[in-house]
């Protein structure tokens, strides 16, 4: 069986799950970097211009209170809760990815008080990274950043926080999120997940996980748009008792009320802050229409069995052209994305784009490509490979080279 056939047999399989024709994609574009920036549905832009044209055009200030504006927080918020298994009113978009982070990391040293450490990968991605170390700082906390193999070794009843990234963002590897929450639960100690990789890719169940906290991006496999709203999930026993540390008009309980004294809202909108991008979270809450009847497992599995074909093509055409394999290659523990080396990654992933295959780069030398299963396809795949096997063996690489400011 060819390269084609295997594809379009994949393919046939999964048209169940399959929304290309929801999604506003250039027709000669292969796009694969929706693990960085997810393609742009159209209800996304339907739900952008009635905001525009009616909610703001005429409706304008009045559209606070008719068009559910100051609901629209909870509301997308429990639109995503039902894709990662969370229990209704327990998430709320707002901000970004990395202020929620510091929002919940705060949270849950508070509720561990008396204890003196935060464990975390030292691989985890930067921005986690470095809002642990403030954190740390300001809470006087020892940080014990280590590899996932040795998170057993510093777990101890010690530790307040273990804050990790569920899906790595270079290997797409996918550690066990219910066993490490249970290893930490274990010795007294809060999780706070970060879901950026995970949310809208990966089957998620939070509840049965049992879950304190997590984050999540509006703008990757959520397709929610350019800087779109984060969300961030708290689970209902930590409501009421978790305080955040930024005590904004909109996490008071009475908002309106414009009292000189705050008082948290007791219900999941206390993390919120200031008022909501509107705009933005509209794009967010259309783009989520897509996600309508689509069962998550079975869109993962389509994406496992594009990355299963992605490695075995890899295997016979690109490791003897100079390619390594960096991505994780058990299906099991892995994400929606895929990942090579290569000694001139940079100028590869620019003489994709040139061809329009869109994927991205992250150094020192790594091209990383999405699988974002709602619009992409095994085909996707093919064309991927065909094209850097045509780069490397005639003269398109020397010229690449020789045109593109290798990093």
């Amino acid at each position: 069986m060819d390269w084609s056939q295997r594809a379009a047999a994949i393919d046939g399989a999964f048209s169940d799950v399959t929304r290309r024709e929801a999604f506003d994609i250039p027709a000669d574009v292969c796009y694969l970097d929706g693990n960085s920036l997810g393609a742009l549905p159209t209800a996304a832009r339907l739900a952008v211009g009635q905001a525009l044209d009616e909610e703001w055009g005429r409706g304008l200030i009045r559209s606070w209170n008719t068009a559910d504006w100051l609901q629209l927080p909870r509301l997308t918020g429990d639109r995503i809760g039902a894709l990662i298994g969370a229990e209704p009113g327990s998430v709320i978009v707002a901000d970004s990815t990395s202020l929620n982070l510091y929002k919940l990391l705060h949270a849950a040293a508070q509720v561990n008080k008396h204890r003196h450490a935060i464990v975390t990968d030292i691989d985890n991605f930067p921005t986690d990274l470095y809002i642990v170390d403030r954190l740390a700082k300001q809470r006087g906390l020892e940080v014990r950043d280590v590899r996932r193999a040795d998170f057993a070794d510093v777990l101890d009843d010690d530790v307040a926080v273990l804050t990790l990234t569920h899906v790595d963002y270079r290997t797409s590897e996918m550690v066990d999120l219910q066993a490490l929450t249970r290893a930490a639960h274990e010795v007294g100690a809060l999780v706070v997940w970060d879901l950026a990789h995970s949310a809208g890719a990966v089957p998620l169940d939070l509840a049965a996980a049992n879950v304190d906290f997590a984050v999540g991006c509006g703008y990757k496999f959520l397709n929610g748009g350019p800087g779109a709203p984060a969300f961030l999930y708290v689970a209902p026993r930590h409501i009421g008792v978790a305080r955040q540390p930024i005590e904004g008009w909109h996490g008071h309980s009475q908002p309106f009320a414009f009292e000189r004294e705050y008082r948290p809202a007791m219900d999941v909108s206390q993390f919120l802050i200031g008022t909501p991008p509107i705009l933005g979270m509209r794009a967010l809450w259309g783009a989520l229409e897509v996600f309508d009847g689509i069962d998550m497992t079975r869109l993962h599995n389509k994406s496992l069995s594009m990355a299963r074909l992605f490695h075995e093509l890899a295997e016979e055409a690109l490791v003897s052209r100079g390619f390594g394999i960096y991505s994780h290659r058990d299906s099991a523990a892995r994400g929606s994305h895929v990942a090579l080396t290569h000694a001139h990654g940079y100028a590869l992933v620019q003489a994709l784009i040139k061809r329009g295959v869109i994927g991205d780069f992250r150094r020192p030398n790594i091209l990383r490509f999405g699988f974002a299963p709602l619009y992409n396809s095994a085909a996707d795949v093919v064309r991927l490979v065909e094209n850097l096997v045509d780069i490397i063996d005639h003269d398109a690489f020397d010229r690449m080279l020789r045109e593109s400011a290798v990093v």
